[in-house]
């Protein structure tokens, strides 16, 4: 009596770890049990007592089926809890169908900071003598309704004949921040500054303080022949205060128009676009008086969390200071390291 209480609880046993383990079945047959740790941009990472935790691609995977709940976010943020289960590539929640075209992870990583620091820099020595460097750092966080980004970013240049005869041709340091709370799925306002000084352009500092609306059009949504996409617009005003070598200070009031875009391409792995632009005309002679901050650039995941950066950086100012060009252009070819 002993022996068979023993099977039958050993088999009772048996069937609940059944009944609870996520099952993948894949196209060649095979099976592998475990559970479903996440699913992002068409991979499904998944742990298994036999093979630890390994990222699989859905294209090898005929069906899925889950035990417990999981939890959905789609592209605007929203999320959803149900049982996740997939058949020829076809998913379903709660057995409703699901459109992971609109999904941004299924059991999504806790979000957390993110950024990176980037150096570039050239040398040349003999009949010329140049050092050219510059350091860039920004950093991000998302939470539920709220946003945070930061810039920084430092250009030196110098050249001559020699050592004791050199001039500098650059020295700009820039600190940019924002900050975005959502009201809605996409809309949501934002509060940001910048500090700039330019020693070149005899630009002791510049302060702006600026306010207003925008609209999150895409958020890493996954177009399926292209690739991720993200972009936003935003429109406002902002408080500009600046002063330049031998003038006094000015202050004045602008509109404000800025986008963002973000490119992940889907043929290209590792491979990130982005592309940044601000707008901001004076209230009082928005045709006359202006200035421009656009950049775009390029990243390249390396291994160990370095990667390859450029960018191209453009300022103009409509009205600049004294013997000074109104625009400037700043090329970066570099290496950085992002967490």
């Amino acid at each position: 009596m002993l022996m068979k209480n023993a099977a039958a609880f050993a088999l009772a046993a048996s069937c609940v770890c059944a009944v609870s383990a996520d099952t993948i079945v894949f196209k060649s047959g095979s099976r592998l049990e475990g559970e479903v740790v996440r699913i992002v941009g068409g991979d499904i990472t998944f742990k298994s007592v036999d093979v630890g935790e390994v990222k699989v691609s859905q294209d090898k995977v005929a069906s899925l089926t889950t035990a417990k709940s999981s939890t959905v976010q789609y592209n605007d943020r929203t999320t959803a809890d149900g049982v996740i289960a997939m058949k020829d590539g076809a998913y379903t929640l709660a057995e409703k169908p699901l459109d992971m075209k609109n999904v941004k992870a299924v059991n999504p990583e806790p979000e957390k900071w993110s950024g990176s620091v980037n150096f570039s820099g050239s040398m040349a020595r003999g009949n010329t003598r140049s050092e050219k460097a510059s350091v860039t750092a920004d950093a991000s966080r998302r939470w539920e309704k709220d946003r945070y980004t930061g810039n920084f970013g430092y250009y030196f240049a110098q050249n001559g004949t020699d050592r004791y005869n050199k001039e500098k041709t650059e020295d700009r340091i820039e600190l940019a921040s924002q900050f975005d709370h959502f009201w809605a799925n996409k809309v949501y306002s934002y509060v940001n500054g910048k500090y700039e000084r330019d020693g070149i352009n005899d630009l002791e500092y510049r302060f702006r303080l600026g306010t207003g609306l925008g609209y999150q059009w895409l958020d890493g949504y996954n177009q399926e022949q292209t690739g991720k996409w993200s972009f936003s617009q935003e429109a406002g005003l902002t408080y500009i205060k600046e002063k330049y070598e031998r003038i006094s200070d000015d202050d004045r009031c602008a509109f404000r128009y800025a986008h963002h875009l973000a490119w992940d391409p889907k043929w290209v792995d590792k491979l990130a676009f982005t592309h940044n632009l601000e707008y901001l005309p004076d209230v009082s002679d928005w045709a006359e008086s202006y200035l421009i901050d656009a950049d775009v650039g390029f990243t390249y995941a390396l291994s160990l969390d370095w990667q390859l950066m450029g960018k191209i950086d453009w300022d103009y100012n409509s009205n600049p200071g004294p013997h000074t060009k109104s625009s400037d252009f700043r090329y970066m070819l570099g290496l950085g390291y992002k967490w």
